[in-house]
């Protein structure tokens, strides 16, 4: 039995249909999926031929700069109290000073100028009504933040709940 096996192995092994299931496939350079540098080569040539628009690059965050708000919501905080400020590390976290509190947030910035903010924590220290409400305002500006430009040396962080602009800070 087991040399009718055998025998019968051998002889599907022989067929040509086997054979070529066996074989490596042999593959020819245009059978070859194109990779990035061949992909950016026929980018650079369709931009010089004016096809296609070139590629815009993404800025990178200012990180390590100390950031102090100058507006809020297109409105100007009041210049007579401390205003809210952070910096942010290579860690992507930010720390900072809410105009009444100090926090900590992580905030990732993404591709095309994106943002994405985590939770904020804060210190709970009272305050007046005024600067409790500022700071309320400028903590969900920052928390709800999906876009951030730098832009003629001011830094706009945007999102669902406002708009906050910065100026370097000392």
């Amino acid at each position: 039995m087991r040399r009718v096996g055998l025998i019968l192995l051998a002889a599907v092994a022989a067929t040509p249909a086997f054979a070529q299931r066996q074989q490596p496939q042999q593959r020819s350079l245009l059978d070859t999926p194109s990779g990035p540098t061949t992909d950016d080569a026929r980018r650079a040539m369709r931009e010089e031929q004016g096809a296609v628009p070139q590629r815009q690059y993404d800025k990178p965050f200012p990180t390590g700069m100390n950031w102090v708000a100058v507006t809020l919501n297109g409105k100007p905080l009041a210049a007579s109290r401390e205003r809210p400020s952070f910096v942010l590390d290579d860690q992507m976290r930010a720390r900072g000073f809410g105009g009444c509190n100090t926090f900590s947030v992580v905030a990732y910035p993404l591709r095309q100028q994106k943002l994405a903010v985590g939770p904020i924590a804060h210190t709970k220290t009272n305050c007046d009504k005024a600067a409790a409400t500022q700071e309320r305002a400028f903590f969900e500006a920052l928390r709800t933040a999906n876009q951030w430009d730098y832009d003629a040396g001011r830094l706009v962080i945007k999102g669902q709940r406002g708009q906050l602009q910065f100026e370097r800070g000392i």
